[in-house]
């Protein structure tokens, strides 16, 4: 099926995995998903790698998986796949730390966990990569109150956008630098030309 970017909108509906039927085209910019409403760009960015082949998509090697059978509370992806001949970058947990080495946004849940995010970027440029190739987080907050991890949290996810891969949140006991409050894992593919 030919997914390209119309000038309308197309209404959809997601058939049991691996199928998908066009319904017809909508003025409104929905596309109708597991009977819910969506807009149409993150309904596409939900469909796998080789169907979203727009005029500006770039092709990655990551797939997000979803399935039915699950709660879609959850704001990520539950699995995600890339194919054999990715590379793979294994990132070290990306901390808040300025150039100076000092921990940047002291106390800041949110803060730390927004320097993360952009020492992340910075780590996945050096090797090629961006959010968007990031197949996996593990995220990690120095505190035993669920208010705290969902500060950062928020921060990883709006960072993420649609490209919500498969993440963990962990409250942990301490983190290696001195006040530091968030440290975020992730592996991402790249497929190079």
């Amino acid at each position: 099926m030919d997914c390209e970017a119309r000038a309308q909108p197309l209404r959809v509906r997601l058939m049991p995995p691996g199928s998908m039927a066009l319904l017809r085209r909508d003025d409104k910019g929905k596309a109708e998903t597991d009977g819910r409403w969506q807009d149409v760009r993150a309904f596409m960015s939900r469909l796998p790698t080789p169907l979203r082949k727009g005029p500006h998509h770039v092709v990655r090697a990551v797939t997000l998986i979803r399935s039915a059978s699950l709660s879609d509370v959850a704001e990520y992806a539950y699995a995600a796949t890339a194919p054999a001949e990715s590379r793979l970058i294994f990132l070290a947990g990306a901390c808040p730390l300025n150039e100076d080495g000092s921990t940047a946004e002291i106390g800041d849940y949110a803060g730390q966990a927004a320097k993360a995010i952009e020492n992340m970027r910075v780590a996945l440029a050096a090797s090629g990569a961006s959010l968007q190739d990031v197949i996996s987080t593990r995220v990690l907050v120095a505190s035993d109150r669920r208010e705290d991890l969902v500060t950062a949290w928020q921060v990883v996810r709006d960072a993420f956008a649609d490209h919500d891969v498969p993440s963990t949140l962990l409250g942990v006991t301490v983190l290696g630098y001195q006040d530091q409050l968030v440290e975020i894992e992730a592996v991402a593919a790249v497929l190079d030309s």
